[in-house]
Order: structure tokens, then sequence, then C-alpha cells
């Protein structure tokens, strides 16, 4: 599981959006752990720490500097201290990294032998120092854009107040990964730094920290802090709280209070949301803020389209726009991977051109081997009719994006059987149904979609985003023939 979807669970399973350090810091420990055996005394903190936690937060940050500094017994501490923690709960390891020389070997330990789940780093090296922690499935690293000590003002402001370096760092960092791979680090107490980073990174996770220094708003935090969705956001719990001897009842009054903090600001963005409608769901589709994005980026549009099969209809869907919008593209794979996972097979195949960008963000989140059919064979060169490698009687899961008349993704499906290819699902994002899932069927394939054009009709239809014409024309549209 990556990390993504194992702080999204721990998310889920504990309804919390807040984090905890486990640092062993002797001046901050409490008096009644104080011994001789100073490792032994931070040893019994931290094991207090995690037993009244474990079902208050979604994520455990130990700070490597903290062990370091006691030298090889407080990173022998570290390791028990990470072998203590609940498999459920993700780990980030703070570490602000950023040695080049040393980033390879380091990620190695830290991601391989240590098993933690993400890291923070520096980013003023730049991509290079990143790059050997995102060659790690499904690990993930925190870039630190801006923290809160006053003596880095300096340089976090430059060069000017309306064009800061910490917006630089953010715009950067977002070439470097994923949504799922790259998050950003946040010290601050000021709310417009985090709506700042939020307006420029809709899709990141931001980790703030030293929210809790005086002149901190928690509700102007989480407000400025949070995506559109009341996510994205990773609360610290104060430092201080960790010496109270009833640390899982403080823990526990601080995330209802962020819960019910978040649930009013939700309901204040969503009276003026893009993504949802001013009408009451009945019965709400369970991707429907997805279906409206992909109204909303324009990728359904309305006017008579010649489609490429030669039938007109009163409308277009072009999921290419997808892939110029992180975030809808993430949603996007998500979607196709909770039907892939139910299947069985040893490669993926896009279909060109449309999804092969699709199935490339597929192959990298399943770790899967990707190949292509041509959709010509090149008068030079290998002359190949499949690219990529692979082994005459492997099953090859075919992904495409829109299924019509079912006529393109059948010839491919074809293309890799004549290679000695098996072929037994084709997953598509849009079924225009009509019988085409019938078609394949009839030709010894099954079908399957994420969503179906009657689905996305009635899901905008009901969000009013659609008026009744454009209801009607979508509802009467019939499928070409082949």
């Amino acid at each position: 599981m990556n990390f993504f979807d194992k702080l999204s669970q721990a998310i889920a399973q504990n309804q919390s959006l807040l984090f905890v350090g486990l640092d062993p810091n002797p001046e901050m420990m409490p008096a009644r752990y104080t011994s001789s055996d100073i490792i032994s005394s931070l040893w019994d903190w931290l094991q207090f720490i995690i037993a009244e936690t474990a079902e208050q937060v979604c994520v455990y940050k130990p700070t490597l500097g903290f062990y370091q500094a006691l030298g090889i017994p407080g990173l022998e501490l570290l390791q028990k201290t990470l072998a203590s923690i609940p498999a459920h709960i993700p780990v980030i390891l703070d570490a602000k990294h950023s040695d080049l020389n040393t980033s390879t070997i380091f990620a190695r330990t830290v991601f391989s032998k240590w098993n933690v789940d993400a890291i923070t780093l520096s980013p003023y090296a730049g991509q290079d120092n990143v790059a050997p922690f995102l060659v790690y499935p499904g690990k993930a690293v925190f870039v630190l854009c801006c923290t809160s000590n006053s003596a880095a003002e300096p340089l976090q402001q430059f060069p000017t107040t309306e064009t800061p370096f910490y917006l630089q760092v953010v715009k950067e960092s977002k070439n470097w990964g994923t949504p799922e791979q790259l998050g950003l680090e946040v010290g601050t107490t000021k709310p417009d730094i985090f709506a700042r980073i939020r307006a420029d990174a809709p899709e990141r996770i931001i980790m703030a920290r030293s929210i809790w220094a005086e002149g901190g708003n928690l509700n102007q935090v989480l407000a400025a802090g949070l995506n559109t969705n009341g996510e994205g956001l990773l609360i610290p719990v104060p430092q201080d709280m960790l010496s109270s001897t009833e640390l899982s009842q403080e823990v526990q009054s601080l995330n209802a209070q962020i819960n019910q903090a978040k649930t009013e600001i939700i309901q204040d963005i969503s009276s003026c949301s893009l993504w949802l409608p001013d009408v009451c769901f009945l019965d709400q589709h369970p991707q429907q803020d997805l279906i409206l994005q992909l109204y909303d980026i324009g990728c359904i549009i309305f006017g008579n389209y010649v489609q490429a099969s030669g039938a007109t209809f009163p409308y277009y869907v072009d999921l290419r726009k997808i892939i110029s919008n992180p975030q809808v593209f993430n949603q996007v794979i998500i979607a196709y991977e909770e039907i892939l996972v139910n299947l069985n097979f040893d490669r993926l195949a896009g279909i060109p051109y449309g999804s092969l960008p699709t199935a490339t963000g597929l192959s990298l989140r399943l770790q899967c081997p990707m190949i292509f059919p041509r959709k010509e064979v090149k008068a030079h060169g290998t002359r190949r009719v499949i690219e990529g490698d692979f082994h005459p009687g492997e099953t090859v899961a075919v992904v495409d994006d829109i299924l019509i008349s079912g006529k393109s993704v059948m010839e491919g499906a074809e293309k890799l059987k004549s290679a000695g290819l098996n072929v037994n699902d084709i997953v598509v994002f849009i079924d225009h149904e009509h019988g085409v899932k019938d078609r394949l069927r009839e030709n010894g394939y099954q079908g399957h979609a994420v969503l179906t054009i009657s689905e996305i009709t009635q899901t905008l239809y009901q969000a009013g985003r659609i008026n009744d014409e454009q209801f009607s024309a979508l509802k009467e549209v019939q499928s070409p023939s082949d």
C-alpha cells in the first residue's frame, strides 16, 4: 500500500487529521520519567505517547535529529520506536535531508531498512536531492517550503512579498513528483501563507508546523489550508500536550475540536463551491465530484460533433485535457485502479493514442509492465506491431478511454492476440452503452467501465450543469454501428 492510501485509511479509521511527533528530547521529557538511564526513560515516554494516541492520530513523525544527538543508542532507540508504531499508521521521518552526496544511500536506509513511509527534505539543492527518494514505489517526500523562524524571512520572502521564494519552492516542487509522492511542509501561524500555498497547490498534502505558537488561530489555519474537499492538511499535536498524564483525553478533545471546525468550514465552502450543486442529491453518485470536475474543465462540451466513428453526437468527450490537470488525472487513475485490482493480468496495454498517458499512470501506480499495439506499423526500424517487452502466453488487460462502438479497442486487442497474448478484460473510463459491452462479450472480451454516459448525464442534470434540452439530447443519443 502506498503512503497516500495508507494515510487516507488512517484518517478515515481514526477520523483524524492529527499527527504526533515522537521526539526523544530530554528537555521536554516529563519529570516522572527521569532516571539515571536516559535512553530507557525516553523509551518509556515514547511508548506512552504511542499507546495514548494510536486511536487518535493519522501519522507519527519522529525527528531524526533528536535520535542522532543521542549517538548510537539514539539510533537504536529510533529503530525500536519505529518497530513499535502500529502498522496501519504511516510514519513520516522528519529529517530535512539536504545533502546530495548521501541522498541515494540515505533513501535506501530510511525506506528499505527502516521502512518508513515518507520523509521530509530540504528543497535548496533542487530536484537532484529529491529524485533518489522518489524511485521507491509507494513512498513519499515532504518538501520544506516555509518555516516559522523569523530569521528566515529575508530568504523566504525574497525577492518581494508578492512573489516570495517559498511560493517558488511550491511551484518547482510540483514538477518533481505526483501528488501521491510529494507533499509540502509549512511552518507558520499565518493563515494567508497557507492560503497562498493552497491556491498554488490545491492537490498537495500540506503538513502544518508551528501553528500553536503565539498568534496562531486553528480555525483560520484550517479554513486556509484545507482543500475544497475538506482534506489535504495534517495538524500537529502540540508539543506541550505530550507531557500530560491525560494525553489520550486531551488529544481526543483536540481532535473533536478540529473535526467540528472542519465540518463548519466545509459547510461554508459548499455554499459557494464550484464542485457542489445547489440542489439536493437524494442518490449521490460515488464519482459525483469527478464527473462535475470533468465538465467544469471542459472535458464534456456541447454542440454537434463528429465522432471518430463518423457519427454526429450533440456533445463531445475529450479526456485528453486531464493530463494537464494533475488533481483530476490522479482521480481518474484511482478510479481505473479500483476496477483493475480485481482483475487477473500480467501486463497493461494502452490503446493509442488517447489512453497511453492513462495506461502509463496506471503502470506506475500498479507497478505493472506496460505495452501497447501500434496504430500503424512504421516502415523503418524494428517495424514492431507491439511496443514493449512481453512473452507469448501472458494475459493483458487493455485500457482505453471511451467505449463508443468497440471497434478500435477490439482492433487493438486483436493485434495483441496476434502476438500470442491473451486478452480477457477491456477497461475504459466512459461507456456510451447501447449494447457495446454485449458486442465485446460476443467477441470474447469482458468490458468494464468507470462511468456510463447515462450516469454522467444524470449527475450533470441533477447538479444543474446542463439544462432540459441538453439532458434530452444526451438521453436520445443512439450508439453508432460499427
